[in-house]
């Protein structure tokens, strides 16, 4: 994997988690999330890029 790439990966986990955790218990459990589902949410979709 380049390097570029994996900065890529790094930087959209980084923005999912920040994103999830500024969300609102409630809104979380709007979504269906609990916090402990951020992590692999975050990986789950940096994977995907």
């Amino acid at each position: 994997m380049s390097i570029r790439k994996t900065i890529k990966k790094w930087a959209a986990y980084n923005r999912t988690v920040r994103e999830l955790n500024a969300l609102g218990n409630r809104e979380l459990t709007d979504l269906g999330i609990t916090r402990s589902d951020i992590d692999r949410i975050a990986r789950d979709h940096a994977s995907a890029i």
